[in-house]
């Protein structure tokens, strides 16, 4: 008879408040519950956060049910005091989400560039992979953003030298010095080359088979909100990768199309969302990005992402 009176009070007492009001409040609740579930989707957070908050919200829920502050005084007082430290817990168990949700927050356009620089920096890009591509070599080039990836400079080679696709292709040409690892352009700039980065988890990564640079390029995007090209050298695939996610295949056209609507933040049609936009274009992008590859004389097999690079 106790649970039933707890449960008829909390009905009462949610009837006597504006419907308006609650009306919000439940809206205002489900649309933070939306964002952060899909903010960590996808990711290797998003199970232990599910679990966790479904825990707690049953927790929650049975004391106020069943207790209501009188049968289990002592339980809910120990629950409260842990949840102050499950909230600490929380901030330290999701630390690299949260960084990486305070990074998006203050993202800005492609580091306050003209939209000449801009142009200029896709057209360089665009025609070094479309040479790499065919040639199968091998390339990884970072766009860098608002977060500066200065620190990873160290262990490089600075060039600072005004880019070009000639300049990609020289420094990307097997036997370079420079050919292995990285390019960092900043601006309309070469910044630097042969720069380590991080690499992602395997885990993280969509398909096993993806190599090194892959990998690299997945680690990275993760941490900031650089945009890294990536020419596979065992497939010779071109991709893009952003937030830790990978493109489909593109060929050179589509790769232009594909740094200009993410450098230039081109909005979504009204209505959709940027990830509809994402998945429209891998749809769009599926199948013509496959067909440079068959022309090239390469069977359906060879185009499979085995990249071991």
């Amino acid at each position: 008879m106790s649970t039933l009176r707890h449960i008829t009070d909390l009905f009462d007492r949610l009837g006597s408040y504006p419907w308006w009001e609650v009306l919000f409040e439940l809206a205002l609740i489900w649309f933070v519950v939306y964002v952060v579930v899909r903010f960590v989707q996808g990711t290797r957070a998003a199970g232990a956060l599910k679990g966790i908050l479904f825990i707690i919200l049953v927790v929650v829920l049975m004391l106020m049910i069943l207790g209501g502050g009188e049968a289990f005084g002592r339980l809910e007082y120990i629950v409260n005091r842990v949840l102050a430290v499950v909230a600490v817990g929380l901030i330290v168990i999701f630390q690299p989400e949260l960084r990486r949700a305070a990074i998006r927050i203050g993202e800005a356009p492609f580091f306050r560039s003209t939209p000449s620089d801009i142009s200029r920096v896709i057209e360089s890009i665009a025609d070094a992979s479309a040479y790499l591509c065919k040639n199968r070599f091998g390339a990884i080039i970072v766009l860098e953003r608002q977060v500066k990836l200065e620190h990873m400079v160290e262990g490089g080679t600075r060039i600072d030298a005004e880019i070009s696709g000639a300049l990609l292709k020289t420094i990307f040409f097997p036997g370079s010095a420079l050919h292995d690892l990285a390019v960092l352009v900043r601006g309309r700039v070469v910044h630097a080359a042969n720069v380590q980065l991080p690499l992602a988890d395997p885990s993280d990564m969509p398909d096993p088979g993806l190599g090194a640079r892959h990998r690299a390029a997945v680690g990275l995007t993760k941490e900031c909100d650089a945009i890294v090209v990536v020419v596979s050298e065992e497939t010779g695939l071109i991709r893009v990768v952003q937030r830790g996610r990978l493109s489909p295949p593109l060929n050179a056209e589509q790769l232009r199309t594909e740094l200009t609507a993410r450098l230039h933040r081109i909005p979504p049609v009204e209505g959709k969302t940027e990830a509809d936009d994402e998945e429209e274009r891998a749809t769009m992008q599926a199948e013509p990005a496959d067909e440079p590859q068959r022309s090239a004389g390469e069977s359906a097999d060879d185009e499979q992402e085995t990249d071991d690079d």
